[in-house]
């Protein structure tokens, strides 16, 4: 198990390639190029001057997340195709330059919906929360102002305004798109990727939707057990691997993670791990990492993925603004940092438990 931080890259994020390197247990970063949009092709130059940075502090690029779906390879539009091939020649580049890890999602329209960037809790800490009723008053082509108002001046990935200023042609756009259709053009992705993906060793992570259910009318088909395994089943090669992230899927109480773990044993190369707090039904906010924190078992979710083999990559996730940071919501330092290093505890009992035993 490698432990990693996510990191946007030179000029997007707040916090420091040295800050990362001092946090104990830390390897390397998960990385992308913010830059790019998606459907554009990724040169290899400019995935080299990355890792050359990230080399510079004695850091590795463990892997990406994400190198993004467009929209027309999501909807099979008239530019899928090209799209694809921007895809498969952007996979081989990262290829090329030693990194073999790729995480992506196949939301339509927003990649993760939070009602609250910053809803303060008992102990002065704030953190991203999402309460339905609130997300049902909104309306979602006025989402750009919302965002704005909340996000206090940080582009959050996934929001990004030239994004946000599309908000009423992503919509026509999925229009006559249900969720058939939308794992249908998952699987056409999948297929077209592969050959590329073993070529090289590459695995492909797929981030399950976040909430694990429908929002402003949009499908979603990464909620569960039972539709993760339809994905790994219709696509049934190594490369084809699901991004386990606790709080997606811990989103919806009814998904017992453990299990899901457990179902997927060899097909998650990328583990985001995160605790959150269940307020009642609908209504759920970030936690520290602690278990008893939030409403997961934090020991259990790592037992499951010691005791299944798990030998990919693990990152902290959405951590609490504490002590004053000032940083994007769910992206700053300090929380992320204590939940790495409780994390690499766990991980480091586990170990030496499955020794002893």
């Amino acid at each position: 198990m490698d432990m990693g931080l996510r990191w946007y890259g030179p000029g997007y994020d707040s916090v420091s390639l040295e800050q990362i390197r001092q946090i104990p247990g830390v390897k390397g970063v998960i990385t992308t190029l913010y830059g790019k949009q998606p459907g554009e092709l990724w040169e290899r130059s400019e995935i080299h001057a990355l890792k050359e940075t990230a080399k510079q502090e004695g850091l590795r690029v463990l892997g990406i997340e994400s190198v993004n779906v467009s929209d027309a390879i999501k909807t099979g539009g008239s530019k899928r195709d090209e799209h694809l091939q921007n895809y498969i020649q952007t996979l081989e580049n990262l290829a090329e330059e030693g990194i073999f890890l790729v995480c992506y999602n196949f939301m339509p329209v927003f990649d993760w919906t939070r009602s609250e960037l910053a809803r303060v809790r008992p102990d002065g800490s704030t953190v991203l929360a999402y309460h339905q009723a609130v997300i049902d008053r909104i309306d979602p082509k006025r989402m750009r102002e919302s965002i704005e108002e909340m996000s206090d001046g940080f582009v959050m990935p996934g929001w990004e305004p030239e994004r946000l200023d599309r908000l009423e042609e992503l919509f026509s756009l999925y229009r006559e798109i249900d969720g058939e259709t939308l794992f249908k053009n998952l699987v056409y992705f999948l297929k077209a990727i592969g050959p590329v993906c073993e070529r090289y060793g590459i695995r492909m992570g797929l981030h399950p939707d976040d909430p694990a259910w429908p929002i402003f009318g949009l499908p979603r088909i990464i909620t569960g057990k039972e539709s993760i395994l339809r994905i790994l089943k219709a696509v049934d090669r190594p490369y084809n691997g699901l991004t386990f992230c606790t709080g997606s899927l811990g989103s919806n109480p009814d998904n017992d993670l453990t299990d899901i773990i457990r179902a997927c044993r060899g097909r998650i190369p990328f583990a985001h791990v995160r605790n959150l707090k269940y307020n009642s039904p609908g209504d759920f906010e970030e936690a520290a990492h602690l278990s008893s924190d939030g409403s997961l078992d934090m020991y259990e979710i790592m037992k499951a993925l010691y005791e299944t083999g798990f030998d990919g990559v693990i990152r902290p996730d959405h951590g609490r603004m504490i002590w004053g940071e000032k940083a994007m919501p769910g992206y700053g330092l300090y929380d992320r940092a204590l939940g790495a290093v409780y994390l690499e505890g766990l991980w480091e009992a586990l170990e030496k438990a499955g020794k002893s035993g």
